[in-house]
């Protein structure tokens, strides 16, 4: 059973949001209907504490005490999230939120069955994360979408050699050298991402497979890694996660590019 919470303050817009979804997935549970931003700090703080978050949430952004972005601002929500408006000018804020996807009302069955299929439902028909439905498809994400001034940058993924924490601020860094900010931290980014293709070194630096160009042993049985490209800092492999490196990098060894010098 699918449980799903409509963030939604028009009684119709929420009917017809509930029929949709008996359409398309006949198993759903609406598990309850939240019409203001109070009720929702209240329900998603209550949900953080049990640990037991709903599948999916769809989420108005005009509610009857003010915009649905206040919610982010005074609790975390570990849950998919669809923005669902008759507006067209929130979608940057939507996507800075964190929104899956952002649907304009009158919302067709087919735009929310296309949104609830980028969520992802597994075969037993559980809703899931999309970065768990491609962890189990193999189906990856091609590109990101960040956010800048008033529209959407593209982040071609297979073009990045490393994602990488700055003081503070996440930056995609391309084979070419330039780099892109990218709003988002690097736990999101690693769990969208090809697991066989990136590898977390640390906390500041997710590195892809073909940039590596050499391993170094460093003090304490640790290892540094050299990229093709030009880093703000060592990237600097734990001794804990040595192990884990290795057969990583020798199970899954970069189909274009020469591999690392060993030194």
């Amino acid at each position: 059973m699918k449980r799903i919470v409509i963030v939604e303050d028009e009684m119709v817009a929420t009917e017809h949001l509930q029929r949709q979804l008996m359409q398309i997935m006949p198993d759903v549970r609406v598990e309850v209907t939240l019409q203001s931003i109070e009720e929702a700090v209240e329900y998603f703080t209550a949900a953080g504490e049990r640990g037991r978050w709903p599948d999916l949430v769809l989420m108005d952004i005009n509610l009857a005490d003010g915009q649905a972005f206040r919610i982010f601002e005074q609790v975390a929500i570990r849950c998919p999230i669809v923005f669902t408006t008759a507006y067209d000018q929130y979608a940057l804020e939507a996507f800075q939120a964190g929104g899956f996807d952002y649907l304009l009302k009158p919302i067709s069955t087919e735009a929310l069955h296309r949104a609830l299929d980028k969520v992802g439902l597994t075969a037993d028909g559980r809703l899931i994360a999309a970065s768990r439905r491609t962890e189990a498809t193999g189906n990856y994400p091609s590109h990101f979408l960040v956010p800048m001034r008033d529209k959407l940058i593209p982040v071609e993924i297979r073009q990045v050699a490393c994602f990488c924490l700055e003081d503070r601020i996440c930056r995609a860094i391309y084979y070419n050298g330039r780099s892109q900010t990218v709003d988002r931290p690097l736990e999101a980014i690693m769990e969208e991402l090809d697991p066989t293709l990136f590898f977390r070194a640390n906390r500041q630096y997710i590195v892809a497979h073909e940039a590596i160009r050499e391993i170094g042993l460093w003090p304490v049985s640790k290892l540094v890694l050299t990229l093709g490209v030009e880093t703000p800092g060592r990237i600097i492999i734990s001794k804990a996660r040595v192990h884990e490196f290795k057969q990583w990098y020798t199970t899954h060894p970069s189909p274009n590019q020469p591999g690392p010098t060993a030194v």
